[in-house]
């Protein structure tokens, strides 16, 4: 009995030739290959060549890791040859798991990463994956997978584990190494290991769960709860902008009760909130139970861009601001604030519906890739702006940047007679025309 079998059965489990790789090395990746690298010999794959050369320079443009943390992994190294795994015998899948435009279960990259891995999986083996799935994709979609691949046999020649990804795009004080760990196995000695090996980074400590079902089960409805409650006080927004009332203002009321729950109301994308729900119900339906509530919430938040453009234009059209001329500015295009991260932004929501107007839209963003967002959304970033200019302007993002220019700075990029939509509601409410 030799390799990981050995080190599983051992009471003291020696983790001493672990060899971990960590397939994809976006926003979760990354910081795992860097904490695993500082006590183990990490191989960090992606099959981004560019992502790799740049990661190797010690630059993220995740803005997940500075130069200085990159380079402290001093067991880390960085690749795009997949041949490079066959040294592996402890494989960490982080790949994303979108959606397509049918709102359905994208497992496109999840399913190449695991035939990446089978190719080169050996007797022993573990491979624990981290994206997000519904539950029984693991043990259903890629066990199968990696036995017909590596012709290897599940849960005797080789184990798997499932251990769900909390990361929180750009923010700096709920890391990873600082949030709890959800961990498990296929069985209950792979189980007791995985979990023994996160332990080794993860400081607030780990959950180990009963099952991989269940630790999958937890990962979606972990954002399908957030989903809902976003989605009621979007809800109660439309509700009180019928009624004149503000609602931030009603929600600071209500918050003086010590059990309600401070959710604001807002846009909701990226690639959890906005995403993870669909997974659920996707299995849900699979299993012939059509879910209500969850699509329910669904469907509000994903129509929160047109809700914002209507009362916008409504308020631009109050001013007896004339709107087929009008020339608006968004600020901000990212799915949230202080990050770089375009994908399933619901700006574009806004933006599109804006459009139909004929309006004349600039979008400005510090924090966003140019190129990127011409690529994925059509839409050409502004680099400058000037006073004086627009006759609409809307803080999408509640950015750091957008925060330090003050209402003031950006007030002047409007003319004389402009609406200033503050969604996000950054500035006090004297300082803005409109917020939700």
């Amino acid at each position: 009995m030799t390799g990981i079998k050995l080190i599983i059965i051992n009471k003291m489990r020696q983790i001493a030739d672990l060899r971990i790789a960590i397939i994809g090395l976006g926003y979760v990746g990354l910081p795992l290959a860097i904490e695993f690298g500082r006590k183990h010999e990490v191989l960090g794959f992606d099959i981004d060549q560019n992502r790799i050369k740049e990661l190797e320079k010690g630059f993220d443009k995740t803005h997940e890791a500075t130069e200085s943390e990159i380079k402290a992994a001093v067991k880390l190294t960085f690749s795009s040859d997949e041949n490079k795994l066959s040294s592996s015998n402890f494989f960490i899948v982080t790949v994303p798991t979108p959606i397509d435009v049918y709102n359905r279960p994208d497992l496109s990259p999840l399913i190449k990463a695991t035939k990446f891995i089978g190719k080169y999986l050996k007797k022993d083996d573990i491979v624990v994956f981290e994206s997000t799935v519904y539950p029984g994709a693991t043990e259903e979609d890629c066990v199968p997978i990696l036995e017909d691949v590596s012709g290897l046999t599940f849960n005797k020649d080789f184990f798997v584990g499932y251990s769900p990804e909390r990361i929180n795009p750009g923010d700096k004080e709920h890391t990873l190494t600082s949030i709890k760990k959800v961990t498990s196995g296929s069985t209950f000695e792979s189980a007791s290991f995985i979990d023994h090996v996160y332990s080794q980074i993860i400081s607030a400590g780990t959950h180990l769960a009963p099952s991989i079902k269940v630790a999958e089960a937890a990962k979606v409805i972990e954002n399908t709860q957030r989903d809902l409650n976003i989605a009621l006080v979007n809800e109660l927004a439309m509700i009180f902008n019928l009624m004149g009332l503000d609602t931030n203002s009603v929600l600071d009321a209500a918050c003086t009760k010590w059990n309600f729950l401070n959710f604001r109301p807002g846009l909701v994308g990226g690639h959890c909130i906005g995403v993870d729900p669909y997974y659920l119900t996707h299995k849900a339906i699979s299993l012939g139970y059509h879910p209500e509530v969850i699509l329910a919430g669904r469907k509000i938040n994903d129509g929160m861009g047109k809700f914002v453009a209507t009362i916008f234009l409504e308020k631009i059209a109050k001013k007896q601001i004339n709107i087929p001329l009008s020339r608006i500015l968004i600020l901000g295009i990212t799915f949230k604030e202080d990050c770089p991260d375009i994908r399933n932004t619901r700006v574009v929501d806004i933006i599109s519906e804006l459009e139909k107007y004929n309006l004349k839209i600039d979008v400005f963003d510090p924090n966003a890739n140019q190129e990127e967002v011409k690529e994925e959304y059509g839409i050409n970033l502004i680099t400058n702006l000037v006073p004086d200019t627009y006759d609409g302007i809307l803080i999408a993002v509640k950015h750091k940047e957008f925060i330090r220019m003050g209402s003031v700075k950006i007030k002047s990029y409007g003319k004389t007679n402009h609406v200033l939509f503050d969604l996000k509601k950054i500035f006090s409410e004297s300082e803005f025309d409109i917020s939700l």
